[in-house]
């Protein structure tokens, strides 16, 4: 199979790719300057030079591949402030790719968040895969991809955990966190830290995305969590013995300034299930979790 991959060069593709041409399948990733152009060929895949804006030019990759996987996102317009017009963006994007698929039969995989589970209020268990809300931030997209699958597209959504790990993730939650930790002098937690966030291997997310590439019925969504829930006070901890500064709650009114802009997501309780996926397509995660991933060290190397 040929992919057309967009985010070719970030964090997820880069365990993506080498996943796909491991197992037969060719690959053209989406590069918007020559440094992400770069990266895509070293990884071993070709490059289609071009952005989410160039809808025409989306389009027009998409009706030469045998199926994408959309990984791109406009983070830097996010964390800048202008999260609606990602959206926006995202949305767009999706619709073109969606247009130049409909009616084919073939796959198109997307990328959701587990935090949006949180988005409409305590669950009071671990969210499944069924568990979806009508609207919201990131929501939308996610819908917009499901529903592909009435146009003739087989389309799937993953639903990355906020703390997707490995030695290939350099600009993530964690090496955020860590970073915080060096500067402030103390690993924060939000108040007393047990609120739990789910965790995935980077290597063992790139291989759901291909499964759900080859095998995904339409319309699934899929969780791809190795970790249901790390108390977010033991990722601390763990991030303190390393960094050789110590773990420490941070007040409610003192979040924001210590967070910065994962203020938002830090206090959050997002346990999640991931047993209906397995069962789907037999994936079973088997790489280090979070906590051991840690304790490797790769992610403290200066």
């Amino acid at each position: 199979m040929h992919v057309f991959i967009t985010g070719a060069s970030g964090h997820i593709a880069s365990a993506v790719i080498p996943e796909l041409l491991a197992n037969g399948h060719t690959v053209t990733g989406l590069a918007r300057t020559d440094a992400s152009a770069a990266t895509v060929e070293k990884l071993g895949a070709r490059v289609h030079r071009g952005s989410l804006d160039d809808l025409d030019g989306l389009g027009a990759a998409v009706a030469a591949s045998d199926g994408v996987i959309h990984l791109a996102f406009k983070h830097q317009e996010m964390q800048s402030g202008d999260f609606d017009g990602a959206l926006r963006a995202d949305l767009a994007a999706i619709g073109a790719m969606g247009d130049a698929l409909a009616g084919s039969g073939k796959p198109m995989v997307g990328a959701s968040g587990t935090l949006t589970l949180t988005f409409g209020g305590d669950l009071g268990r671990p969210g499944t895969e069924d568990d979806a809300l009508a609207g919201g931030p990131r929501i939308d997209a996610e819908n917009t991809l499901i529903g592909l699958a009435e146009r003739g597209v087989r389309s799937s959504v993953i639903r990355l955990p906020p703390t997707v790990h490995s030695s290939l993730d350099h600009h993530g939650y964690i090496p955020t966190l860590i970073g915080m930790a060096r500067d402030k002098g103390v690993a924060g937690y939000p108040g007393d830290g047990a609120n739990r966030w789910p965790a995935v291997h980077s290597l063992d997310a790139a291989h759901l995305y291909r499964l759900a590439l080859e095998g995904a019925p339409a319309g699934s969504r899929l969780h791809a969590v190795g970790d249901e829930g790390v108390p977010f006070r033991r990722i601390a901890e763990t991030i303190g013995r390393h960094v050789g500064v110590p773990a420490a709650s941070i007040p409610a009114e003192e979040v924001g300034d210590y967070f910065d802009f994962l203020a938002f997501f830090v206090s959050l309780d997002n346990p999640t299930s991931s047993a209906l996926t397995r069962k789907l397509l037999g994936w079973e995660p088997t790489h280090p979790g979070l906590i051991a991933d840690l304790d490797e060290g790769h992610y403290f190397e200066v």
